[in-house]
């Protein structure tokens, strides 16, 4: 239990300062990709940080899923089919 809390005590703070620059990186990744490829070939106008920022949330709703913390998928074996009984 004493290994835990020690843990927990240096992951809280990385978590707070991680969470946000993986965020920022991520929008302006986003704002990046999306201002220099769709204004030139669809004629879209350019966005902003924010909108990045939703569009990539919007993409991870849509196809990565909405989990909660610890909600990892784990590999199941699927089940053995019954024996026939003759």
């Amino acid at each position: 239990m004493h290994s835990r809390r020690r843990r927990l005590i240096w992951i809280a703070p990385l978590a707070l300062v991680a969470i946000p620059v993986f965020a920022f990186i991520g929008g302006e990744l986003v704002k990046a990709l999306w201002n220099w490829l769709l204004p030139p070939l669809l004629g879209l106008h350019p966005i902003g940080f924010w909108q990045a920022l939703g569009l990539l949330a919007l993409a991870r709703i849509l196809f990565g899923g909405v989990r909660s913390f610890g909600g990892r998928r784990s590999f199941r074996r699927p089940p053995e089919p019954a024996p026939e009984i003759l």
